[in-house]
C-alpha cells in the first residue's frame, strides 16, 4: 500500500506544480486561459481504482488523475501533455492546439472541453451501447465509464436528465455500467452549494448506488473508489460517488476569491488541501516527501521551459484540418456498394416491390430498411419510433424486421437522445437517433454544437462520432400545430461548423440523401442533421389532384454533398428553393411557363453546405434570381443564399421572398406567417418587370 500510495502522491504534486505552470505562463502571455485542479487532487485515487481500459470522461479539474492515469501507460508523458496545452502548442496529442483538453486514446481518456455537465449524456450513451453485440472491440465488455463533473454542474438539467436516463435504463434491466463522480468543492464559480446538497439530491434516489469519499482522505478516497469501480463492474449498473475537494487558486485564471469569500472560509479550503494531508501520512511513514516534491518541480519547470519552444497552429487551414473530413470519393463507393435486399417483411404483410414509387416518408423508411439490413452497426432510435413506427409512419415496422436491440424507442428527453448518439457512436455503432419535432431540437442542441461537432475537432480527429440525427420539421402541417409541431428555424444548425444539414423534398432525393448521409458518417465521421418535411411526408400529387406527380421511384444512387437538383432548362428565371417550396415552385414554374416565360427551379437540397457552384451556375443562366425561402426573414437560408452569390460575383438581378420573423400560430393563421405560392408567383413577376 506504501508504494501505491507514494505514486498517487507524485500525481497529486504533479498536477499541483501543473496548475502553477499554467498560472506562471498566463501570467507571463506565454501560456492561456487554463482551469486548474488545486483542491481536487485526491481523484487520482480514481484512476488507480479504475483500469487503463475503463473509458474516462472527465471534470476540467480532474487533473490529477489525467496525470495519474497516463503514468500507468508506457510511454505517456502527462506532464508535457497537459504543458502544451497550456501554450497552446501544434505538437499537443489531443487537441493539437486547439484546445487545453484533457485526453489520450491511450489512456482512454476522452476529450472534453468545459461546458457544463454537456459530457454526461454522452457518458450514458457509451454506458449503454459497451455491452451491446458489434461495440468496438477496443473497451472490454466488463468495462466502467467514469464521468468526473462538478457539484455545480450536478444542477445543471444536463446532468440531472443523464442520471435519470442511466437510472431508467438500468430500471428496465439494461446494463448501464457507469460510475458518476461528483467533485464536491462547495462552490460553483462564485456561488455556494450547501454542504448537505448533493447528499440530499442524489444519496437517496432508488436505482443509484451512492458512495461517499472524502479527497483529503487518500487511503479512503482509494477505498471507496475501488469499491465503487467493483460495484459497478459487477452489477453493470449506475453508481454515485461523491468525492468531497475543496477549491483553491479560485476558479480560474485571474479570478479572486477574497472578492466573494470570507477570509475564514479560504483559512478552512487551505487547511483542507489534500497534498499537505497526504504529505503528512507518508512522512509519518518515512517517506521524503519534500525530496519527491522537489524532483517533480524540476521535472516540471523543465517541461515547462521546453514547451515555449514549440510552435503553434500558423494558418486556418491547419486549424479546421480536422473540422470535416471529406472524402467524397469514398462516400461515393459506400453508397454503390452492392447491398443486400432488405430483411423479410413481417407475418401477413406484403415486402415493398421493387421499383414502386414511393411517398418521400415510404423513401426514408425504405432506405433506413435498407440500411438496417446492409450494416449491423446501425440503431434507429428516439421518441415512439420503435413500437408505434412513429408519429407519422416513418419508421413503421423496422423494429418488428430487426428487433428492439435495434430499433428502440427512448425516454422523453432530447438531450439523453442525442447523447445515446454521441456515446454510441464511440462504441462503434452508427446511430440515426430521431428528435421527434424541429422545436424540441432547441433545448438540446449543444449537444451537437459542443459535443457532436467539436470532438473531432478537440482530437485532430482521432476521435469521431458519426451519425445521422433525423428530425421532422418546418411549417405547413394541417389540423395539427402551433409553434411546437410547425417550426422553421434552422439558423442555429447552420451555425455548427462542419455539420451536414440535409433537406430533401421528395422521394427519390430523400433515399438519395439519406444513404449519402449514412456514407458520409460512417466513411468521414461526419455528424448529418436529415431535416425532413412534415407536410411532403404523404404527399401524392404536383398539381392536379390524383396526379401522382410526387411520388418517385427511388433508385441507388446517392446524391453528393453540396449538389443542388436542377428542374428545367429555362433562360428568363431562377427559383432557388428547398424543402416544401420546391412543389411551391414547381407549380409557379408552370404557370409562367403558360404566359411564355421559361424558368429553371434549383433545389438546393443541401443547406450545409451549400451547393454554391450549381447555385452559380443557375443564376448565371438566366441573369434573374428569386430565392423562396420558407425560412424565417431573419438567419434564414436565403441570407446564406444571396451572400453567396454576391461574393461569387454574380451581376444580375436577385430578390427573396421569406416566411415573416414569427413563431407559427395554431390553425389557419398560421397562413399570415408563413411563405405562400401566391407570394412567391407575385414576386417571380414584379422580378420578371424590373
Amino acid at each position: 500500500m506504501g508504494g501505491v500510495l507514494t505514486g498517487l502522491f507524485e500525481s497529486q504534486v504533479t498536477s499541483r506544480q501543473l496548475d502553477f505552470a499554467a498560472r506562471e505562463l498566463g501570467a507571463a502571455k506565454r501560456g492561456y486561459y487554463s482551469i486548474g485542479s488545486a483542491g481536487h487532487e485526491g481523484n487520482a485515487a480514481l484512476a488507480e481504482a479504475t483500469r487503463t481500459t475503463d473509458p474516462a470522461l472527465l471534470h476540467y479539474r480532474s487533473g490529477a488523475f489525467y496525470v495519474h492515469r497516463c503514468r500507468k501507460v508506457p510511454g505517456l508523458d502527462p506532464i508535457r501533455d497537459v504543458l502544451l496545452g497550456v501554450v497552446a502548442a501544434r505538437s499537443e496529442p489531443m487537441a493539437g492546439g486547439r484546445h487545453k483538453v484533457f485526453g489520450r486514446a491511450e489512456a482512454a481518456i476522452i476529450p472534453q472541453t468545459s461546458t457544463i455537465a454537456s459530457h454526461l449524456p454522452r457518458a450514458v450513451g457509451l454506458a449503454f451501447a459497451l455491452n451491446r453485440p458489434g461495440a468496438r472491440p477496443e473497451w472490454p465488455t466488463d468495462s466502467v465509464v467514469l464521468c468526473t463533473f462538478g457539484d455545480a454542474s450536478a444542477n445543471h438539467s444536463t446532468a440531472t436528465g443523464a442520471i435519470n436516463t442511466a437510472i431508467h435504463t438500468a430500471h428496465q434491466g439494461i446494463p448501464m455500467p457507469i460510475l458518476f463522480v461528483c467533485e464536491d468543492n462547495g462552490i460553483g464559480l462564485s456561488v455556494p452549494t450547501p454542504p448537505d446538497w448533493i447528499s440530499t439530491a442524489y444519496g437517496t434516489r432508488p436505482g443509484l448506488r451512492w458512495f461517499e469519499a472524502d479527497g483529503t482522505d487518500l487511503p479512503g478516497t482509494l477505498a471507496t473508489a475501488r469499491a465503487a469501480t467493483d460495484w459497478v463492474r459487477a452489477h453493470r449498473a449506475p453508481a454515485f460517488l461523491r468525492l468531497r475537494t475543496t477549491r483553491l487558486l479560485g476558479h480560474a485564471g485571474s479570478d479572486v476569491e477574497s472578492a466573494y469569500r470570507a477570509p475564514a472560509e479560504l483559512a478552512a479550503d487551505a487547511a483542507r488541501d489534500p497534498l499537505l494531508a497526504t504529505a503528512r501520512l507518508l512522512a509519518a511513514r518515512g517517506v521524503d516527501v519534500l525530496a519527491l516534491h522537489d524532483r517533480v518541480h524540476a521535472a516540471v519547470t523543465e517541461a515547462t521551459t521546453a514547451v515555449l519552444t514549440e510552435p503553434g497552429l500558423t494558418s486556418a487551414a491547419e486549424v479546421m484540418t480536422p473540422l470535416a473530413p471529406a472524402r467524397p470519393d469514398r462516400v461515393r463507393a459506400a453508397v454503390e456498394r452492392p447491398h443486400r435486399p432488405p430483411a423479410a417483411a413481417p407475418p401477413g404483410e406484403t415486402p415493398a416491390r421493387a421499383g414502386q414509387p414511393r411517398t418521400l416518408a415510404a423513401a426514408i423508411n425504405h432506405t433506413l430498411a435498407d440500411a438496417l439490413a446492409t450494416d449491423p452497426t446501425v440503431l434507429v432510435f428516439g421518441e415512439d419510433v420503435a413500437r408505434k413506427g412513429g408519429v407519422y409512419g416513418v419508421t413503421k415496422n423496422l423494429r418488428t424486421r430487426f428487433g428492439p436491440r435495434r430499433v428502440f424507442d427512448t425516454l422523453l428527453d432530447e438531450q439523453s437522445i442525442l447523447g445515446t448518439a454521441l456515446g454510441a457512436a464511440l462504441a462503434g455503432f452508427l446511430p440515426v437517433p430521431e428528435i421527434q419535432y424541429l422545436a424540441y431540437l432547441h433545448n438540446a442542441i449543444d449537444q451537437l454544437r459542443g459535443e457532436a461537432a467539436t470532438l473531432p475537432f478537440f482530437s485532430r480527429g482521432r476521435y469521431r462520432n458519426g451519425m445521422v440525427v433525423r428530425i421532422a420539421g418546418y411549417g405547413y402541417q394541417k389540423g395539427f400545430g402551433g409553434h411546437f409541431h410547425n417550426d422553421n428555424a434552422v439558423a442555429a444548425l447552420r451555425d455548427i461548423p462542419g455539420l451536414v444539414l440535409a433537406s430533401p423534398a421528395r422521394a427519390d432525393d430523400a433515399a438519395a440523401l439519406l444513404r449519402t448521409c449514412l456514407a458520409a458518417a460512417r466513411v468521414d465521421g461526419r455528424v448529418c442533421v436529415f431535416l425532413e418535411p412534415i407536410a411532403l411526408y404523404h404527399t401524392r400529387d404536383l398539381h392536379e389532384s390524383g396526379d401522382e406527380g410526387w411520388v418517385s421511384t427511388p433508385g441507388t444512387e446517392h446524391a453528393p454533398i453540396g449538389s443542388a437538383r436542377e428542374y428545367g432548362a429555362g433562360t428568363d428565371l431562377t427559383l432557388v428553393c428547398f424543402a416544401n417550396t420546391v412543389p411551391m415552385c414547381l407549380r409557379v414554374a408552370r404557370r409562367l411557363a403558360a404566359d411564355g416565360i421559361t424558368t429553371r427551379v434549383l433545389d438546393l437540397r443541401w443547406l450545409t453546405p451549400l451547393p454554391e457552384a450549381d447555385l452559380l451556375r443557375a443564376a448565371r443562366a438566366t441573369g434573374l434570381v428569386l430565392v423562396a425561402d420558407e425560412t424565417r426573414r431573419s438567419g434564414g437560408v436565403s441570407e446564406s443564399v444571396l451572400t453567396a452569390l454576391v461574393d461569387a460575383g454574380f451581376d444580375g438581378r436577385m430578390a427573396r421572398v421569406t416566411s415573416a420573423d414569427s413563431f407559427v400560430p395554431l390553425g389557419p393563421a398560421a397562413a399570415h406567417v408563413l411563405l405562400d405560392e401566391e407570394t412567391i408567383e407575385r414576386a417571380a413577376r414584379d422580378l420578371l418587370r424590373r
